[in-house]
């Protein structure tokens, strides 16, 4: 299994949930670019990330189950949309934004990231990214930055926004999911959202399965947006009972 983290997680933040699922798979948690020990490049593409995951895949023997969570969840399934050999693929709260008024960056975001992170005002570039781009609630994000190491970690990943802006392209509009962009990944899907998280999370993970073939939506009780570094015990029984399906 592949573990693909999530907008500002690197593996670090995964491993707690990396050493559940490992008794019952082997599983791959790797930094993505930029991240922890993970390599960087000035020529970054969604596409470069893709071929990172083929390459793990490839490792891994050819065919893999993948995970990815928020952002994270988005690469995952462009991924498997992108025809890699992904059996099973699990998503948590992939952050479209699908209807009018969902939450959503302005149309000059990542021009705006660019400016914070040029100015050195990395926290700053931090709390606009998960605010505006992945929906959580600003009281959630200054509780995150408050944990020990958090709030630091967080900031030395800040040069990586640009890439899960990227990543999420044009889905973050308030319009629905084009199903030929995503039709193509045919594996089994379930889509993961958290009761705690807004409504907006999961009006996406039903347009998610509206579009995929064999996908179905999940909602896990007393979960948020950050369950997968914030409750992994409360995630990992629901992943492993779907990958060992």
């Amino acid at each position: 299994m592949i573990l693909v983290s999530s907008a500002l997680a690197d593996r670090s933040d995964t491993k707690k949930l990396a050493g559940l699922l490992a008794p019952c798979f082997t599983v791959v948690n790797y930094g993505r670019r930029g991240r922890g020990a993970g390599g960087n490049n000035a020529g970054y593409t969604v596409r470069h990330e893709i071929d990172d995951i083929a390459a793990l895949i490839e490792h891994a023997g050819g065919a893999a189950s993948v995970f990815g969570s928020s952002a994270g969840a988005v690469l995952a399934l462009r991924a498997a949309a992108a025809g890699l050999n992904i059996q099973r693929l699990a998503l948590y709260e992939p952050p479209f934004a699908v209807a009018p008024g969902d939450f959503g960056p302005p149309q000059d975001f990542a021009r705006h990231i660019d400016a914070l992170i040029a100015e050195d005002r990395r926290g700053e570039a931090v709390k606009a990214f998960m605010t505006k781009a992945q929906g959580m609630p600003s009281f959630m994000v200054g509780s995150m930055r408050l944990m020990p190491g958090v709030r630091s970690n967080l900031k030395a990943m800040a040069h990586t926004l640009p890439y899960d802006i990227a990543v999420m392209g044009d889905t973050q509009q308030g319009s629905p999911l084009a199903a030929e962009m995503w039709a193509p990944a045919t594996a089994p899907t379930p889509v993961m959202t958290g009761s705690k998280s807004p409504d907006s999370f999961r009006r996406a993970a039903r347009a998610v399965t509206e579009v995929l073939p064999d996908a179905d939506h999940h909602t896990l009780q007393s979960l948020n947006h950050g369950a997968v570094v914030t409750a992994p015990k409360k995630l990992a029984p629901k992943l492993i009972e779907f990958f060992q399906g």
